[in-house]
């Protein structure tokens, strides 16, 4: 087979749906719209409520940009190729796109454990949390969480970018994702494979130990309270950022397992992991904490 270093690539279809891809675009149209509202919605509430200028609010604000920015990266140019038959994605910016989605993948997982952190230290702690989470701490946090989803991925493309690729362009996804664009190499990927596991490993990877340890020590704290009234009424502070989590963790957890053992599987089921993976959070991010709590559910209303 001929080789190309530089070739295009063909974002995936629906399989056995290609007829009525219009139609499930409009559906696709409305879950970002969704979510740019929702979002934005979360943005605005905080911005304009003095009294929500905390912690806890600002890492929600974080939540919400990065999930503007994860489904303004994927989803127009997903409903581009569904709507207008634009199939065809360049060599750079699959390489972008790829990029985004992995290195904001990585800054909202810092900042969940960033909440489960704070959430841990207000309850655990809470005469000291004032001065252990201040404004300026919170910030600081923030670029924290940017510098360390774009120094562990930035290596992904540029892993890729001198690879030859094979005559074989046709990705699984109706985006770029890394493992996907490295299988079409026709070259060692090693040290892409690599070092993709290890990037994995040691920012979801640890981010996700981390979380559970902070809920293990928070769940011991609750429980050392004497009534059962007080523990459901401390531990219910907790449940939107555990279903964020889950909402995150869950779609990521499922996407890896089908690039890893799924091979076999109908490409239906690649596309559909894909989609859920890039929409879900985004959607159900903003409509969970708006329905939990209730200073923002008051403010939108």
């Amino acid at each position: 087979n001929s080789s190309d270093p530089r070739p295009s690539f063909l974002l995936a279809s629906i399989p056995g749906l290609e007829a009525a891809q219009s139609w499930l675009a409009v559906l696709l149209c409305c879950a970002y719209i969704l979510a740019l509202t929702g979002n934005g919605a979360v943005l605005l509430v905080v911005r304009l409520e003095p009294s929500l200028h905390a912690p806890m609010y600002f890492f929600l604000c974080m939540l919400a940009a990065i999930d503007l920015a994860l489904s303004t990266a994927t989803v127009p140019r997903v409903l581009s190729f569904y709507w207008f038959g634009t199939r065809e994605i360049g060599f750079g910016a699959c390489l972008l796109q790829m990029f985004l989605i992995h290195s904001l993948s990585a800054v909202e997982s810092t900042v969940l454990l960033a909440m489960a952190v704070d959430r841990y230290v207000a309850i655990c702690h809470p005469l000291r949390h004032a001065a252990i989470l201040t404004n300026a701490a919170t910030a600081k946090i923030g670029l924290a969480a940017m510098a360390r989803g774009v120094l562990f991925f930035l290596p992904l493309p540029l892993l890729l970018l001198p690879l030859p690729f094979c005559s074989s362009r046709a990705l699984s996804h109706s985006f770029c994702l890394h493992q996907d664009v490295m299988n079409l190499a026709c070259a060692n990927t090693t040290p892409s494979v690599v070092y993709g596991l290890t990037a994995i490993l040691l920012v979801m990877g640890l981010d996700a130990v981390l979380i559970c340890l902070s809920y293990i020590l928070i769940l011991k704290a609750v429980l050392r309270l004497a009534a059962w009234k007080d523990r459901l009424k401390v531990f219910s502070t907790c449940i939107a950022h555990i279903c964020v989590v889950l909402a995150f963790y869950v779609p990521l957890i499922g996407l890896s397992v089908v690039h890893r053992f799924g091979r076999d599987l109908a490409p239906l089921v690649h596309v559909t992991m894909g989609n859920i993976y890039i929409l879900v959070p985004s959607v159900l991010n903003p409509i969970i904490y708006g329905v939990r709590t209730k200073q923002i559910q008051r403010r939108i209303l």
